[in-house]
């Protein structure tokens, strides 16, 4: 899929600055970020790119900073990968899931070691939500379970979930760049059950999660809750990252509208991963 990269200069630019832009960029459907001194790195989907509603990001009468930008059109291609080959490096987390590349030789041992090729999809444990999805799998008894991974990126969870014991796993992700991704890191991982459907939450199949993960942007996950709880088990849980600290009550909010019941949150760097079991 093709991608619209930002090129976005503010001033005065220091870190609460950059955190307000990403933020308000998240909300709009921006999927991910990159910084550099001189400025931070946006990419949304091309066909959901707005000028218009860059240019109201913020409103008229906003001083706190000055905000400049410009835009560029990424084409279908792995654009991540150069970054990935380049910085992605064996990474443990919680001290017991390594997560690498093909083309590394020189890594620790751990109890999980998880091979994922870099590309475009989103997810080789560098990121914070993803790190926290990790860390909160670790700690699941899923033995014999049945796991919905929403987004699924480059199936990170959905073999982590197989390799930790769960019986069914379906991932599902609305780029083809991210299911094909999924396929091939399940190969390389000798995964054989999990099951990969390119679509939205209108494709989740008609049976019943014991966990479901949604590592998403905030509002898809406001929108789509709905749907996940309509297919967690009683007693399941699902968990949730993708947003920052100060959206983590508009999500409690909707997630108890729903009838589910908050059992914790972990954060990052401002980055959260909640945690809500179904009644």
């Amino acid at each position: 899929m093709e991608y619209t990269k930002l090129n976005c200069h503010i001033q005065p630019d220091n870190e609460v600055n950059r955190e307000i832009l990403v933020a308000e960029l998240g909300n709009i459907g921006y999927e991910s970020f990159t910084e550099t001194d001189e400025l931070v790195e946006a990419y949304i989907q091309t066909p959901d790119f707005s000028h218009n509603a860059i240019l109201h990001l913020f409103p008229a009468d906003f001083m706190l900073f000055q905000f400049s930008f410009t835009s560029e059109i990424i084409p279908d291609q792995n654009w991540n990968e150069v970054w990935e080959k380049n910085y992605f490096q064996p990474l443990l987390i919680a001290d017991r899931c390594l997560i690498r590349a093909p083309f590394h030789t020189d890594f620790p041992k751990a109890e999980f070691e998880i091979v994922i090729e870099p590309g475009m999809a989103f997810g080789t444990g560098n990121h914070e939500t993803t790190s926290l999805m990790i860390a909160e799998i670790l700690n699941q008894d899923l033995n014999g379970k049945a796991v919905l991974d929403m987004g699924c990126g480059t199936g990170i969870l959905s073999i982590l979930a197989s390799m930790r014991g769960a019986d069914k796993i379906t991932g599902i992700d609305i780029d083809s760049w991210a299911t094909n991704s999924t396929i091939e890191n399940a190969n390389y991982n000798n995964i054989s059950n999990l099951d990969v459907i390119l679509g939205g939450a209108e494709s989740i199949p008609n049976k019943k999660f014991d966990f479901i993960y949604a590592n998403i942007q905030r509002n898809i996950l406001l929108n789509d809750m709905p749907l996940y709880c309509k297919v967690l088990k009683q007693g399941g849980e699902l968990i949730m990252s993708g947003f920052y600290t100060e959206d983590l009550e508009s999500i409690k909010v909707r997630a108890t509208e729903l009838g589910l019941h908050f059992r914790k949150f972990t954060e990052n760097e401002n980055w959260v991963a909640v945690v809500f079991t179904s009644k």
